[in-house]
């Protein structure tokens, strides 16, 4: 190639480079950011209040409405996430049947629901089974609000670290909260004044300062993952023992992985005669009476070090995306999964050589081979909580035949029960269906049915296998799912009778319901 073919080509090449930098600063979150000096007052929490000077952002904020949309996996409308025989709205084909049966003697069992929009959080939580609705008292914790209202800020500043510990249903009412207008909104993420992200968080500020990391100094980009962070993760409610009852902290001080947050959970809990912490725990399972943890929603834990997080994508960029409206450019605030959109533009900002079809096959993939690994490491959970049952009674029946070390195996074939299920819930908790990292989805699955196979050869080992006949043949056989229960179902005897192990619960007393949502139903 002669010189002046060479500078043409060169030249050429140069021209493609920067036309190759503009479409990515199109979507680039380090441009300069307008400067807003807004009329909103400086303790809004109020989604109304924004909509006048935000009315594009908030146009595209009330989309959060929407509760019909389904990808094959997920979406928006509220189904029993452990009904895959009904079809929508109650049910959906990719539900996963043991949810009640892992988290039996907890309340997640009574009720666990797809989720929907940030606009429909209040209404949901109110409505929610977890939440006690046949007394005064929801016998949950305050903390519960954490990450459904910006109006957090407000009670943490009025009741300081004693608002964690009252109970939820003291904010319940219509007095306390407009579900509507204070549900998770603009205040959430933004100051009101200046419109400068920002976080509301207690837990997230809490491990900022424990990590040492400063808001003020991190890059926007980084700051448009975090304020997703500040709900979209792991987290637990501190023992009394340990500091203020209560408030919520995120178990990352030894990493984000499954088997940190394991480790970590080792202490944090109460303490014991020495005065050191002993493991932490949310609740005993009802049937193998162990400690277990119950893992929130670790989208954040999951992403961070996936293919997108590692290079530096946000949280912001695939669900909320920059889009053109009247002219301007603005970033949709409709918090959303990008598959619900045909053209899957969110994607194809950065793979613009990939058709919507091929991307969407792609996730779709991933997805199923996920998906399918969490049936399987669901099921070998049940079994392990059986094995533990059936063990601790052939040990009550048999004290004087067992294993020598009978006392250390079934120790050991406890917490290999923990384990698993908290490696199991890990993914199942997190929202991408294995998309955010797949990795790390199918690593967490395998190690999670491994723990819980160890329980279950543990277990038979101690009883010298005198119970392996009872756990031969198909698990759905042995323990049934549960399909149906909720609080006024455990009133009915006959109801606990259906299930061997909702023969295992205790039944409750026959009472009226106290709450419909946020308002009270009068006394009969």
């Amino acid at each position: 190639m002669n010189s002046k073919l060479l500078h043409s080509a060169l030249a050429t090449l140069a021209l493609l480079g920067v036309a190759a930098v503009s479409g990515c600063n199109d979507v680039s979150t380090e441009l300069k950011t307008p400067v807003y000096s807004t009329s909103i007052k400086e303790d809004s929490t109020r989604i109304s209040d924004f909509a006048k000077e935000f009315p594009l952002q908030y146009a595209s904020y009330m989309k959060n409405n929407e509760s019909e949309v389904m990808t094959e996996y997920k979406g928006s409308v509220p189904f029993h996430k452990n009904d895959n025989v009904n079809p929508l709205p109650k049910g959906w084909k990719h539900a996963q049947p043991y949810l009640k049966n892992l988290w039996l003697g907890y309340p997640f069992m009574y009720e666990y629901n797809e989720a929907r929009g940030h606009t429909l959080a209040v209404k949901d939580f109110v409505n929610i089974d977890r939440i006690n609705r046949y007394g005064e008292k929801g016998i949950l914790p305050a903390t519960c609000w954490n990450c459904k209202t910006p109006k957090m800020m407000t009670w943490v500043k009025q009741y300081g670290d004693g608002f964690w510990s009252k109970d939820v249903n003291t904010f319940r009412g219509k007095d306390a909260i407009d579900a509507k207008d204070e549900t998770i909104g603009c205040a959430n993420c933004h100051d009101p004044k200046t419109m400068e992200l920002r976080l509301y968080s207690e837990p997230l500020k809490d491990w900022l300062k424990r990590s040492g990391k400063d808001w003020n100094t991190m890059t926007r980009n980084e700051k448009r993952s975090y304020v997703c962070a500040q709900c979209h993760v792991e987290y637990y409610f501190t023992h009394k023992d340990n500091g203020p009852a209560g408030r919520p902290v995120f178990p990352w001080d030894n990493g984000f992985n499954p088997e940190d947050i394991y480790q970590y959970y080792k202490g944090h809990g109460p303490k014991g005669a020495d005065g050191k912490p002993g493991p932490f725990s949310d609740w005993v399972h009802a049937a193998s009476k162990v400690p277990m943890i119950k893992m929130q929603h670790p989208e954040f834990e999951m992403f961070q070090d996936g293919t997108h997080g590692a290079a530096g994508v946000s949280c912001a960029d695939c669900h909320m995306p920059y889009q053109r409206v009247d002219g301007k450019k603005v970033s949709s605030h409709w918090m959303t999964s990008p598959l619900k959109d045909p053209e899957l533009r969110a994607c194809r900002q950065c793979h613009a050589d990939k058709t919507a079809d091929y991307l969407r096959e792609r996730v779709l993939y991933t997805q199923k081979k996920s998906f399918d690994q969490l049936l399987k490491a669901q099921e070998i959970s049940v079994r392990a909580h059986e094995a533990i049952r059936l063990a601790n009674a052939d040990i009550a029946a048999n004290p004087n035949d067992l294993h020598p070390q009978y006392k250390a195996l079934m120790e050991e074939a406890c917490e290999m029960v923990r384990k698993g299920q908290l490696f199991w819930d890990y993914v199942s908790a997190e929202n991408s269906v294995g998309f955010h990292n797949p990795a790390k989805t199918l690593d967490t699955l395998m190690t999670s049915a491994e723990c819980s196979q160890k329980a279950i050869d543990l277990a038979q080992q101690a009883t010298k296998y005198r119970i392996s006949p009872a756990l031969a043949g198909d698990i759905k056989t042995i323990v049934p799912p549960i399909l149906e229960f909720s609080r006024k179902m455990q009133q009915d005897p006959a109801v606990l009778e259906s299930n061997p192990w909702l023969k295992l619960l205790p039944v409750l007393p026959k009472v009226d319901q106290v709450w419909d949502g946020q308002d009270k139903i009068a006394a009969k």
